[in-house]
């Protein structure tokens, strides 16, 4: 379909309108944890959570490297726990912003103190964490390595603090928290076979480890869980990850894994511009022939939730890579940027191509809470589920989404290497100036 035609046809985000009301309606979330202490009061026997079913796990970064580990789990709804995972049928149900912040903010994290290193901040001379598989610890790792919810006790000191944590554009808003005393196993997790041999080989560098589960079909959402439980890498090496930094490491090393599976394709043959729209956030993916290039630009406007004073100017960022990658770590754009080029790489290398790609992050007003980095890895993936646009040249291309854009096409041009034209091996950009 020629990109003008595939751009007018472009459906307007019918979602729209609902995440307006939505945004009106936010009292909603303080219903739903006035809802959630009464489930905890019901749920709770003594100063023991009874019954209780866990499906992941969250590992803190504050006062690192003593760091609070928990234990993530639903109060009054154990049966349908696996809809409380985040992950990418999130996305397929169509949650909207409201839906997610409900999710999360039914999940009770139950949780304690621990060093990366050691379960115990009491003692330097207590088992590493490889060798934990006892106490509360030892059950947060079995809770992350297994295949589904698992049935556990956890004894509470206190009762939960029901603050709402907005979280970041990486990790995935917090509901309520409270201070556990111990948890204890009522069931024998099942752990699939793949994750068994990642823990049984000592020498297995997490890097290694990780791109194995991901080539036996498990999931970044798995995988993150797995690696922040400090259940991957060499034995000695192994700690535990906080979440934030886990989700970003697991994002980057199956990209990286994925750009070595095209680094010798070849090129598609057609500048090929991809759209999709979810939760406030539009995205236009531009792909071009030649060899591997990715940039990821983000345009934040004024009132969204990385930019809420409605009187400031769009907040633009952008962060690229060659064709060797990075050597460096992301700081403007952060996960965003590992999330976006992980869901373009599993595309080339699904059909066997490489590509310059160029990611237009577009974050409007309707964006009034982060739902977490998540959203932009499946909004990514899911736009080369549909129809594409076909332009003449990357130059074409770029000019055209620019008039869908909240920016001029001169300031994009100053913000973005490969709108400008400015990386290396421009033959197929010649007329890109």
């Amino acid at each position: 379909m020629r990109l003008d035609d595939y751009i007018e046809d472009l459906e307007p985000d019918e979602e729209a309108e609902r995440r307006r009301l939505a945004k009106e309606k936010s009292y909603a979330i303080t219903d739903h944890l006035e809802e959630f202490e009464r489930k905890f009061d019901d749920a709770l026997s003594g100063d023991t959570l009874v019954g209780s079913t866990s499906p992941s796990i969250f590992v803190g970064r504050s006062n690192y490297p003593d760091i609070p580990v928990g234990l993530l789990s639903p109060v009054g709804d154990e049966d349908a726990a696996e809809e409380y995972v985040t992950d990418g049928d999130w996305y397929r149900q169509g949650y909207a912003i409201d839906d997610v912040l409900q999710r999360r903010t039914g999940l009770l994290n139950s949780s304690k103190r621990a060093n990366v290193d050691s379960p115990s901040i009491a003692s330097r001379l207590t088992p590493s964490v490889h060798d934990t598989w006892d106490g509360f610890v030892g059950v947060q790792r079995e809770v992350a390595i297994a295949d589904r919810p698992v049935d556990l006790e956890i004894g509470l000191d206190d009762k939960p603090d029901l603050g709402l944590d907005a979280g970041t554009d990486v990790a995935t808003p917090r509901g309520p928290q409270a201070n556990a005393r111990n948890a204890d196993l009522t069931e024998n997790p099942h752990v699939p076979r793949p994750v068994k041999k990642t823990l049984e080989d000592d020498d297995w560098q997490a890097e290694g480890a990780m791109t194995y589960l991901y080539r036996r079909g498990f999931d970044v959402y798995e995988i993150n869980s797995i690696l922040s439980a400090g259940a991957l890498g060499q034995t000695k090496q192994r700690r535990l990850v906080p979440t934030r930094w886990s989700i970003t490491a697991v994002d980057d090393t199956v990209g990286q894994y994925l750009r070595g599976r095209i680094r010798n394709a070849p090129s598609i043959d057609e500048v090929q511009v991809w759209a999709n729209e979810y939760v406030g956030n539009r995205y236009w993916i531009v792909l071009a022939p030649g060899n591997w290039e990715f940039e990821l630009v983000e345009m934040k406007a004024p009132g969204s939730i990385w930019n809420p004073n409605p009187e400031d100017d769009l907040w633009m960022a952008s962060a690229s890579e060659g064709y060797e990658g990075r050597s460096s770590y992301v700081e403007e754009t952060a996960g965003a940027y590992y999330a976006a080029r992980l869901g373009v790489l599993e595309h080339l290398e699904s059909i066997g191509r490489q590509a310059k790609c160029l990611v237009l992050r577009e974050v409007s007003d309707d964006y009034w809470a982060p739902v977490g980095v998540w959203q932009v890895r499946e909004s990514v993936r899911n736009a080369f589920e549909s129809e594409y646009g076909e332009a003449e040249t990357f130059h074409e291309a770029v000019s055209e989404v620019a008039t869908r854009l909240p920016v001029s096409g001169a300031r994009l041009r100053r913000k973005s290497e490969l709108a400008a034209g400015l990386q290396s091996n421009l033959s197929a950009f010649s007329n890109a100036k």
